[in-house]
């Protein structure tokens, strides 16, 4: 049920990335187990946070409250007034909100009706005038129908499932795809959609293997869970989706943070939190521990990956809270707390039943460090026309800066400039030939940091300049000293955005690097995060924060990379559909403009070498078993994606699995070969040292792109076999490896010229000396 399933990661924001961290579909129910709050605890040591366990208390039906109304009413006057656009909120803007919210709630058509939407219309026709004024009724009237909905196709999802005897021999199919599908009439044209839907979920079980019994059981805890997820939204919830709905109606990269998304907002930035350094997910009734982070609390006490927490007490005196059935946001509210401060966690071991002894733990929260998060580096060498090529590859996730402790003079503030700066300093003591920026799936972070770290590749100069909703232009400079003259090369993907964007677009402009892959994702906008708290006077209010759009920068040579992205010098296989994601694909973007160009003068020049760089590349790809075995996986998921139908024929779906199974396990057998011929003598074209394929939302097939399909969804399995089907194997990264070829083909040609060398490096810049390869070891 995919509107559920994303409504609770959309509430709450970015996940628990922290001392927990919330996988995106890990939304498993309550139950009715969950114990109250003991009206015992009144000590301020023991208070427990505002918002701890609303959700399964929340009286239904929900209405908003005088703070939201407040803050819808903040927003309205901000947003009108200040914003890049500043967009009047008139009847025009009332469509696009009240669209917004309707696909925010059921964005595939599953619940609401025509005849639905045809009563909502006095809600949508008044709707500017009720932001204005803080009425909030109408979209709470609109979130109780859905609710009811629910409710109602759940039931009769349920009473299908106790029924069963399902016809497979029919030429009937589901629709997978109902994004541009017309609304149902009315219920009974729902009924004939979630029929279909509870045919083909036992349908993809029975083809795993399993029988009746066991079908039922799974789906009917599964529609259970559903239903139970949209019970644990409160009113907090449906007002952050409403007020979303009118931001992102303005531009898609205003949003408005409720207090726990600007909490996990702040710890994304900082990659760092006072906690217990474990990560968390909800697995049915329990909060379970998914990864201990190395180095916190928690590594350092016999807490294991597995255990489920049950209670939660603060200090050492204050009473044991019983968190079963909890919110996962609700059980971390609890966690959290200063640094060296205590909480004590109850739990039963994971390799434990239910009815296990629980065991009491007590750690002392500390500062702990987002060291995944941070930026990294690793070597990779490429054999390639009888020499080694050592390259250093600096993979950067975020453009991340601790604000607060820069703002507060922490001469150790954390940031990504520093960080890679480290990591430049570490590679040329180990004398690499050139160096890959990996941008892939950066969506970029902090301005400040996109131009300082541009100032580490080009020195002092403008990198991106900045138009404010008045329209005046101002040269944003970096102050930075070069640290690299050698080589470069930037990776991005359709996920590289904003800040990656500036940084690549530089080093082009610049003439500094050669950038390679996928054109990105077209984020041309500046954010400034406003606390609502400040602006309307009321420090201890916690109304959130509005992360709005003020600014739209521009390339230096005047071109904006809004809508368009940056397109590399080399382009590489697409990854994802441009229509599918990017800013392309968002409702409401700002149109692509252009300004005069920044006073500059490019480092370097590149132009030269492409043309070479790139016959060179083609004809290796053509050659490589690696690069067209990953052709074609690609080739394989855009054919599935591209199917918006599928059959409900037993015997058409058995055919149609075997054939992705025997796909599947070509895909293997060759990617075996191909590790098996990599570490063979023969090792033209491979690398040395491990460079694994990327591990975020956008990236290339892992060579056997999928495990096969068990009809279960994430939490339906036991936690070590999720976390088994989600561990990467140890499959080389086929576009970092092709990179790092093309880096070491421009090496090859400037060592060849000098002259050539001269103008395609910086003033400083030094071609490394040819390193004949190490014959092969005999055998």
């Amino acid at each position: 049920m995919p509107s559920i399933r994303r409504l609770l990661p959309t509430l709450l924001g970015l996940s628990f990335t922290l001392f927990a961290a919330v996988p995106a579909l890990a939304v498993p129910a309550p139950t009715s187990s969950a114990a109250p709050i003991p009206a015992a605890v009144t000590s301020a040591a023991c208070k427990l946070p505002v918002r701890a366990h609303q959700g399964m208390g929340a009286l239904r039906p929900l209405r908003p409250n005088a703070t939201q109304s407040e803050v819808t009413q903040l927003t309205a006057r901000l947003l009108t007034r200040y914003s890049y656009e500043a967009l009047p909120l008139d009847a025009s803007m009332a469509q696009r909100v009240f669209k917004g919210y309707i696909d925010a709630l059921d964005p595939d058509k599953l619940f609401y009706t025509a005849q639905d939407l045809a009563s909502f219309k006095p809600i949508e026709g008044h709707l500017d005038a009720a932001i204005w004024s803080g009425d909030l009724s109408g979209p709470f009237a609109m979130f109780n129908v859905y609710e009811k909905s629910v409710a109602a196709r759940v039931a009769y999802a349920e009473a299908l499932i106790k029924k069963g005897g399902f016809d497979f021999n029919t030429n009937a199919s589901y629709e997978i795809d109902r994004e541009h599908a017309p609304w149902a009439a009315d219920n009974a044209a729902l009924d004939t959609i979630w029929r279909e839907r509870v045919m083909n979920d036992w349908l993809r079980l029975k083809l795993a293997g399993k029988n009746d019994a066991d079908i039922r059981t799974v789906l009917d805890k599964r529609y259970q869970n559903y239903l139970d997820s949209l019970r644990e939204l409160d009113s907090e919830d449906v007002f952050s989706m409403f007020l979303n709905a009118y931001a992102m109606a303005n531009d898609p990269h205003t949003n408005y943070f409720g207090p726990r998304a600007s909490e996990n907002f702040d710890i994304s930035m900082n990659l760092s939190l006072d906690g217990i350094g474990a990560e968390l997910e909800r697995r049915g009734d329990y909060t379970t521990i998914r990864q201990v982070l190395p180095g916190g609390p928690a590594s350092r006490s016999p807490l294991q990956v597995g255990d489920r927490i049950v209670g939660v007490g603060q200090g050492s005196a204050c009473p044991m809270v019983d968190v079963v059935g909890w919110r996962l946001d609700d059980v971390v509210a609890l966690i959290r707390g200063k640094k060296d401060t205590t909480v004590r966690l109850e739990i039963i071991p994971g390799d434990a039943g239910p009815d296990a002894r629980h065991e009491i733990l007590s750690l002392v929260r500390k500062k702990v460090t987002l060291k995944e998060q941070a930026a990294k580096k690793s070597i990779i060498t490429v054999h390639d026309r009888g020499h080694a090529y050592r390259i250093g590859v600096i993979s950067l996730p975020a453009f991340y800066e601790d604000f607060a402790a820069r703002r507060r003079g922490d001469p150790d503030y954390r940031s990504a400039t520093r960080d890679v700066a480290k990591l430049l300093v570490e590679l040329k003591k180990d004398k690499v030939d050139g160096v890959v920026m990996d941008l892939r799936n950066n969506g970029g972070g902090s301005l400040t940091e996109a131009i300082e770290l541009s100032g580490l590749f080009v020195g002092k100069g403008p990198i991106v300049q900045v138009r404010d909703s008045n329209g005046q232009i101002e040269e944003q400079d970096s102050k930075e000293t070069r640290l690299w003259n050698g080589p470069l090369a930037v990776l991005v993907n359709r996920a590289s955005a904003s800040a990656s964007e500036i940084f690549a677009a530089a080093m082009q402009d610049y003439g500094r690097a050669l950038i390679i892959g996928e054109n990105t994702y077209g984020k041309g906008t500046v954010q400034n995060l406003v606390n609502l708290d400040r602006m309307a006077d009321q420090p201890k209010a916690k109304l959130g924060d509005l992360h709005m759009t003020i600014a739209e920068f521009f390339r230096v040579d005047g071109g904006s990379t809004q809508l368009k992205g940056v397109t590399p010098n080399i382009m590489f296989p697409q990854t994802i559909n441009p229509k599918d994601f990017g800013e392309s694909s968002n409702p409401n973007p700002l149109p692509w403009s252009q300004i005069k160009p920044a006073d500059y003068k490019p480092v370097a020049d590149l132009q030269p070498l492409i043309p070479t760089l790139l016959t060179e590349h083609d004809a290796r790809v053509a050659k490589s078993p690696a690069w067209q075995l990953m052709l074609e996986e690609l080739a394989a998921v855009r054919k599935l994606q591209a199917e918006k139908t599928i059959s409900l024929n037993y015997a058409v779906r058995e055919r149609e699995r075997k054939a992705q199974d025997a796909l599947q396990d070509q895909f293997r057998a060759r990617d075996k070969a191909i590790e098996a011929a990599a570490k063979g003598p023969a090792h033209a074209g491979t690398v040395s040292a491990p460079a694994h394929a990327a591990s975020a939302a956008v990236a290339e097939p892992a060579h056997a792109a999928s495990t096969r399909d068990d009809g279960l969804q994430p939490n339906e399995r036991p936690l070590h076999v999720d976390l088994a089907r989600e561990r990467k194997r140890d499959i080389p990264d086929t576009m970092l490896i092709e990179t790092a070829h093309i880096l070491g083909d421009e090496i090859n040609l400037l060592q060849g010229n000098p002259k050539l060398a001269a103008t395609a490096l910086p003033p400083g810049g030094h071609v490394p000396p040819l390193l004949a390869e190490a014959p092969p070891p005999p055998r």
